[in-house]
């Protein structure tokens, strides 16, 4: 089979799939490192935090390892994903090409491949002090989890912002030595992105969801669905206030989301229910809004 049709529609970088050993190419797919953005997503709220806490620009080596880690545990989470949801993603056709649903990997070499991650992981862990190594070993009850939530409720993009926001508690904590209000606020206001950039995301297989059985917010919303988005990232927005405000409450600071604020109303206004391949684009975009969010942070945290 050619790698071309291996490859699932939203994959971003053809390229790398394409020129890697063929051996090695169902793995790299298994491991989404064909779309880099669900790793950029996952790193974002530790950098924030690290820069918010004080003094980014002499921390870039934490700031490295969590880059590191966010690369191979956002590859680790997919290959469990995959693993769990192997006789689902074989009903959906944006999915029923990924290794496992095609039988391109087994099950013995997915849960082999996801040990290598993990201990990628694992040497990340360990460049961290105590109370950030024990706050990220929290989140390994959340990222179990996550794979069922389809299955159980109308939300999972709630879960996985609990998930894909943990970075943020980490990241102040690694920084700093201790926990601060400012990183609980980065945390919600994650939290609320993740659901409002998953369910933009989610658009892409309302109908295919609904044919295999699997929940999502984008079906929960419906025709108000832009709605709940704009309500999402607008919380996002104010907790990210409110953390900027913690360290240093000047109306200037807040100011300085004005950019990711644009960023975000900008989704909105162009997100359309019934246009899988602009939701993809928007859901993709986010890469800048955190990107956004961190300038923010670094100016508010080297200022503080």
């Amino acid at each position: 089979m050619a790698v071309a049709d291996q490859i699932v529609p939203d994959s971003e970088a053809r390229g790398l799939v394409a020129h890697a050993p063929r051996a090695w190419r169902p793995y790299l797919l298994l491991a989404r490192f064909d779309r880099p953005i669900g790793a950029w997503l996952l790193f974002w709220p530790g950098a924030w935090a690290i820069a918010l806490a004080g003094g980014p620009a002499a921390r870039l080596w934490l700031i490295g390892w969590f880059a590191l880690g966010s690369v191979a545990m956002r590859a680790a989470g997919c290959v469990y994903n995959d693993i769990v949801d192997r006789d689902l993603d074989a009903r959906v056709a944006r999915t029923r090409m990924r290794p496992l649903a095609s039988g391109a990997v087994s099950l013995k070499a997915a849960w082999a491949w996801l040990v290598a991650l993990c201990l990628v992981g694992l040497i990340v862990l360990l460049r961290l002090n105590r109370v950030a190594q024990l706050t990220a070993l929290a989140s390994l009850a959340l990222v179990a989890a996550y794979p069922f939530m389809k299955r159980i409720t109308w939300w999972p993009q709630a879960w996985l912002g609990l998930v894909f926001s943990w970075g943020a508690t980490v990241g102040w904590p690694a920084a700093a030595g201790g926990f601060a209000p400012a990183g609980f606020w980065l945390y919600a206001g994650s939290v609320a992105w993740v659901i409002g950039y998953d369910t933009i995301y989610a658009i892409q297989d309302i109908e295919d969801d609904a044919l295999a059985g699997v929940k999502s917010s984008a079906r929960a919303l419906g025709r108000r669905v832009r709605l709940g988005v704009g309500i999402a990232y607008a919380v996002a927005l104010g907790c990210w206030g409110a953390a900027l405000w913690t360290v240093r409450p000047q109306w200037l600071a807040l100011l300085a989301l004005l950019p990711a604020m644009l960023h975000l109303a900008a989704q909105v206004a162009r997100l359309r229910r019934d246009d899988g391949a602009s939701a993809l684009a928007l859901f993709r975009s986010n890469r800048g809004a955190g990107a956004l969010v961190f300038l923010a942070c670094m100016v508010v945290g080297s200022a503080g």
